[in-house]
């Protein structure tokens, strides 16, 4: 009840300050409301429309473009460390970085999962909801667009959100850019980029080289990544799109430690890894296009359709397989929209078919000592499938200030996995359902306003979730899992956001969101690990509720000042789990009123960016980036948790223009102040061993520097 009423005062303290911003309307309609179209930003992600954010009724969040155009841009922390809500944990190196929204996402040991992954709008997840994002070139970027919660109504598999990765197509003349980083434990990127354009194309190409040695032992890695669009205007209304991008790439896993190798030398690797030789290589490929047009007097009907075919080849090692996956994948989106009066009131209605098909044949040989062996162990087919239907509503009810909206989705989707050696162990598993939701916005004044909405939430299990073991009830003689269930949960939620405008020298704009949530999830899927192994089992209830609350101050002279915090309380409802020993005997265990591991209660960030201009030509930006992590809970038993940790980054970047060429120099700290802090949690490792021999924890980067010069000319 505190807590409750805690939330009502804050709302009331920011609908008090709207009262400043209805006071200031008079004032700015005389002046032309100048500064309505430089804040009212445009986002897709949230309702598959293009909306404004004052019109959504839930939380989104659009990255700025000068963070990533400064950055250091190595790994999905540096890009999205800094929105409101979102828990990011760098296993190692830049690559398999756990992205966890209100909770989803905390039970992958490996990609990312509850969230959906867009690459400019084309999805980076499978049908199953896994995720691998090493084909993303974060130096390419122009924004990303978060939208947070729910989202299980519009995208398969997405009951914590959405994050899509849009490429850089703001570009107004032509250039080519030559770019160059490098930085602590032998960092170094090295790139060239370049966008053309015509009356009727925009022609945008960049390839990448990133090596990095990593701060642990066998943590080496390198990639090369090439992005490409290339966007046709046959007229006004019509634009034919071709994206394409490819990742090349070898990752080593120095795998995790135990809290005493941890704490004696954070830097070394588990054994085992480096035996076996813990990697990844990896080398995707995808191509897609896409046909957006829109008709009618007024444009009100927009239809697009969106083909592609994505082509993977992937080895990895465990302790004992060494692994070959090849995956093919035929995707389509169709999605059509119709903005036009209903009952004389404004309304938006759009529907869509989505469906992706995967084809993967995947062999295991034994690992000797890091190689192939010659005994084989696995032979599979898998395949995944999944076909979703959806279709959305907001009518304006009163005016343009009150809306409702109201949402729904059907997903079918259908994992198999064939036994090419043991024919009787063939399975298949099929999850369908449809999931509802319905929202209210109310615009305050027409920058601020204030929202609500309910659903339900529909997750599957992922293909590497279901993989079987002795233990499971049919005591592993099939391919796949017949206990593990999808995750249903049902979500609330309620919020205000806007910004605020002040005729001051000391401030101009405030923008601010505040949201409060709470989930019931039934069937939560959470992992366990044998033998180094990782499996999922499902916990029975879980609740979980929280704040998420941001504040963003535009000040003079180019001062900016961002504030996030957020809140989780995540707990077991009802949880009763059998761990297994070494010896294969069973031991009940009952985990109800636990707190879920692998999110802390409390996480705050501050940021202060400063933008200076010396002359015309000679722009610039400093930041200062300070976090904070509250201690988190390593199993489900609640035996152990993380300490709290803080650390600050620094970054400087400087903008010289002469004549057509451009030079951007670019330098940072992370971690200024070398803190020692966990960086991932291993969920639940090695339940059948002595505590403290499990594996839980993987460390943090230390203080590290890089630096940066990227060359351009304009023509």
């Amino acid at each position: 009840m505190k807590k409750m009423k805690n939330l009502v005062y804050t709302i009331l303290l920011f609908m008090s300050l709207s009262q400043f911003s209805i006071a200031q309307e008079e004032d700015e309609k005389e002046e032309g409301d100048t500064l309505e179209a430089e804040t009212q930003e445009i986002i897709i992600t949230g309702t598959r429309t293009p909306e404004k954010i004052i019109d959504i009724p839930f939380s989104v969040f659009k990255v700025d473009k000068k963070e990533l155009k400064y950055g250091r841009n190595l790994s999905l922390k540096d890009v999205l460390a800094d929105v409101p809500g979102l828990f990011l944990q760098t296993r190692y190196g830049s690559h398999d970085t756990k992205v966890s929204i209100r909770g989803y996402g905390t039970r992958s040991n490996t990609g990312v999962r509850g969230i959906r992954i867009l690459q400019d709008a084309i999805p980076e997840s499978e049908p199953d909801g896994e995720t691998n994002i090493d084909a993303i070139d974060y130096s390419s970027l122009s924004t990303v667009e978060v939208a947070k919660g729910n989202l299980s109504s519009l995208y398969t598999n997405a009951p914590g959100g959405v994050i899509n990765f849009i490429t850089d197509m703001d570009f107004s003349t032509n250039y080519v850019k030559q770019t160059n980083q490098i930085g602590s434990f032998d960092l170094r990127q090295n790139g060239v980029k370049t966008g053309l354009m015509t009356k009727n194309y925009k022609f945008y190409l960049s390839y990448n080289y990133r090596n990095y040695e990593g701060f642990r032992d066998h943590s080496n890695e390198y990639i090369h990544l090439l992005n490409s669009i290339l966007q046709i205007y046959p007229d006004s209304r019509t634009t034919i799109s071709v994206l394409g991008n490819y990742a090349n790439g070898l990752i080593k896993n120095p795998g995790s430690l135990t809290k005493e190798q941890y704490e004696n030398d954070p830097s070394q690797a588990y054994s085992v890894a480096v035996s076996s030789d813990f990697k990844r290589d990896l080398g995707k490929g995808r191509i897609g296009i896409r046909y957006n047009t829109s008709f009618g007097k007024k444009n009100q009907n927009e239809l697009e359709a969106t083909g592609y075919l994505q082509i993977r080849n992937l080895q990895f090692t465990t302790n004992t397989l060494y692994t070959f996956s090849d995956r093919y994948s035929l995707g389509g989106i169709f999605r059509y929209a119709n903005k036009s009066d209903l009952f004389s009131h404004k309304n938006v209605f759009s529907t869509g078919l989505d469906y992706n098909y995967v084809y993967g044949p995947y062999s295991s040989f034994n690992n000797v000592a890091g190689t192939k062996g010659d005994d084989l162990q696995h032979e599979n087919i898998e395949k995944l499938n999944n076909a979703g239907l959806y279709f959305q509503d907001q009518f304006y009810f009163y005016k343009d200030i009150s809306s409702i909206f109201i949402s729904g989705r059907y997903d079918d989707v259908n994992i198999s996995n064939d036994n090419q050696l043991f024919s009787l162990q063939n399975s298949v598993r099929r999850f369908s359902r449809f999931t509802p939701r319905i929202a209210l916005n109310f615009k305050i004044t027409p920058k601020i306003a204030a929202y609500t909405s309910y659903g339900f939430a529909f997750n599957t299990p992922a293909a590497a979730e279901l993989s079987n073991y002795s233990y499971s009830s049919n005591s592993g003689l099939t391919t796949l899992n017949p206990d593990l269930e999808p995750e249903k949960s049902k979500n609330f939620e309620i919020g205000i956001k806007g910004n605020v405008f002040g005729k001051t020298d000391a401030l101009e704009k405030i923008f601010f969101e505040v949201t409060f949530y709470n989930t019931e999830v039934e069937n939560e899927i959470v992992p366990f690990v044998i033998n180094d192994a990782a499996y999922f089992r499902n916990a029975a209830n879980t609740n979980r509720k929280g704040i998420e609350m941001g504040l963003k101050l535009e000040m003079f002279e180019g001062l900016e000042v961002m504030t996030n915090y957020t809140f989780s309380d995540f707990q077991y409802k009802d949880y009763t789990a059998i761990n297994y020993t070494a010896g294969g005997d069973t031991l009940s265990a009952n985990y109800s009123g636990n707190i879920v591991p692998g999110f802390p209660k409390d996480i705050v960030n501050f940021i202060l960016n400063y933008k200076f201009k010396f002359r015309k030509d000679f722009t610039g930006l400093i930041q200062w980036d300070m976090d904070y992590i509250g201690r988190m809970y390593v199993d489900d038993a609640n035996s152990d948790k993380t300490s709290d940790y803080f650390y600050g980054n620094c970054m400087l970047g400087m903008n010289y223009t002469a004549g057509n060429f451009n030079f951007l120099l670019t330098g940072g700290v992370k971690n200024i102040f070398d803190r020692k802090y966990v960086g991932y949690v291993n969920i639940n490792a090695n339940p059948e061993l002595p505590p403290d021999e499990r594996r839980y924890y993987e460390p943090g980067e230390p203080r590290n520097f890089y630096t940066g010069l990227n060359i351009g000319y304009g023509f």
